[in-house]
């Protein structure tokens, strides 16, 4: 085959390619908002659905229903502001509980907490690829060991845009990059706030957690003194 046969076949297949793409409405997007907790993550999802909705076009916003710390039927940033959502357990029944016939009229779809579903990618690829929605995800990039968390990571290479936030350091008031865990439980998915999680900077982040790491020592350290103390207490009143 010639070069030029070659190219003719090759825009050929461009051209079909195009024209299914626009007689099916064409592909939607992915756009991801990721950064580690009060970096304003939701903020910014928020303001792109209610400029996507101020637009004419048909949005919905979700959320894990694992996270019900400010409501259970509204996406709510960490001061205040709130948005309905549906709260669901995964994103695969979500076209079924919101209904085929009302599925097929969204334009966008917001994610919130995306790092508690498992079924992201999936979910993503098939609702931009497949059903031509722009879905708009926004989710923790790292936990508080600095690992990947759930599936967030993995869409970015599905992404037409990526935007990493930052918040500012608790302590020094510099760019905070990481999310740095106050209390001492070690499983990976603890839903909290203020509370249990503060921002922090690369510096403060590796001091904070040597000093979490000695304080736990000393915790537990306490915790088997007293325990022997009640153990010999025991056996000397026996």
């Amino acid at each position: 085959m010639s070069t030029l046969d070659a190219s003719v076949s090759l825009n050929s297949i461009v051209n079909c390619v195009g024209g299914c793409d626009n007689a099916s409405g064409g592909p939607g997007e992915i756009h991801v908002i990721i950064g580690p907790m009060f970096a304003g993550k939701t903020t910014a999802l928020l303001r792109r659905v209610r400029s996507e909705s101020s637009n004419g076009r048909n949005v919905v916003m979700i959320k894990s229903s694992k996270d019900n710390r400010y409501a259970k039927d509204s996406v709510v940033t960490h001061d205040g502001v709130k948005f309905p959502c549906w709260a669901i357990p995964n994103l695969s029944s979500f076209k079924e509980k919101f209904g085929v016939e009302a599925y097929e009229k969204l334009e966008v779809i917001g994610i919130d907490e995306a790092q508690f579903f498992e079924d992201l990618y999936d979910f993503c690829c098939t609702a931009a690829e497949n059903d031509g929605k722009t879905v708009v995800v926004a989710g923790l990039d790292g936990d508080y060991l600095r690992k990947s968390f759930g599936s967030v990571l993995d869409v970015i290479p599905l992404a037409d845009t990526v935007t990493k936030l930052t918040a500012r350091c608790e302590l020094c008031g510099k760019r905070a990059f990481f999310t740095l865990r106050k209390t001492e439980e070690t499983k990976t998915e603890l839903i909290g706030g203020a509370e249990s999680y503060m921002p922090v900077c690369r510096l403060h982040y590796v001091n904070g957690q040597a000093v979490i790491g000695a304080a736990r020592t000393v915790v537990n350290a306490g915790k088997v003194q007293k325990e022997v103390t009640v153990l010999q207490g025991t056996c000397v009143h026996s």
